[in-house]
């Protein structure tokens, strides 16, 4: 690597783009790790999210190591209903499918009262939940590093930003973790945001394209929405034991 590209702002700029957007792709891999780990013993919890964002970097880092055989993902294997399947729309089609399916059992779970049923009766085992996380991991990972890919020409530069993201991501994570669990609505809004996340990778998987700052616009506005809300509540709590 040349010494004088550390002295390049536009490297530099390069790189905080970069990160900022592995990070906001990495909202939704923040999301799922959150849901998954809190279904293990309380000991294994932060084991399972740290070890589940180094996963996720060395799955991003290995895909732009064999950047041809990423970007051959892209060419169609097969036509169906005048679409064109390629490697990556079925990749994509089963990771949305599997995050649709896991979302809508969750969300069942907690209206009908049986989540936290089975949450007693047993825990799944860390390195069964490492294996979920793992493949949608590669899912996730997909879609960032062809954007990587189309951002920048240096592959330094891509991988320099993941580290860094995920870094961001694992300090960020327990708290984030922590703030879905403590409120109930939270954790139903975080897991209607997977649902909608694995629609769109489905639907991006079938061609039809969705632009993802309507999605991320639409779950920064449930946010606020559900900060209003908490507020309240806890302005009536104190007003009533007052």
């Amino acid at each position: 690597m040349d010494t004088n590209l550390l002295l390049d702002g536009e490297v530099w700029a390069a790189l905080a783009s970069l990160t900022s957007m592995e990070i906001i792709l990495g909202i939704d891999n923040i999301i799922f790790i959150s849901i998954l780990s809190s279904k293990l013993p309380a000991k294994q919890q932060n084991t399972a999210r740290i070890a589940g964002l180094a996963l996720a970097m060395l799955s991003r880092i290995a895909l732009l190591a064999s950047l041809s055989w990423v970007m051959s993902l892209k060419e169609p294997l097969f036509s169906l209903a005048s679409h064109s399947f390629s490697g990556r729309d079925l990749l994509l089609l089963a990771g949305g499918a599997f995050l649709v399916a896991k979302a809508t059992k969750e969300i069942h779970g907690r209206i009908e009262g049986e989540a936290e049923t089975a949450d007693k009766k047993a825990s799944p085992s860390l390195w069964g939940t490492l294996i979920q996380i793992a493949i949608l991991d590669m899912v996730f990972s997909l879609d960032s590093v062809i954007t990587a890919v189309g951002m920048v020409d240096q592959i330094w530069i891509m991988i320099v930003a993941v580290i860094i993201a995920v870094i961001i991501m694992m300090i960020f994570s327990q708290p984030v973790s922590q703030f879905i669990h403590k409120f109930p609505t939270v954790k139903m809004l975080a897991l209607s945001f997977l649902l909608l996340i694995g629609v769109v990778l489905a639907a991006e998987g079938c061609g039809q394209h969705i632009n993802k700052a309507y999605i991320y616009a639409a779950m920064g506005f449930s946010i606020f929405v559900e900060a209003l809300n908490l507020a309240a509540s806890a302005r009536r709590k104190k007003t009533i034991e007052s």
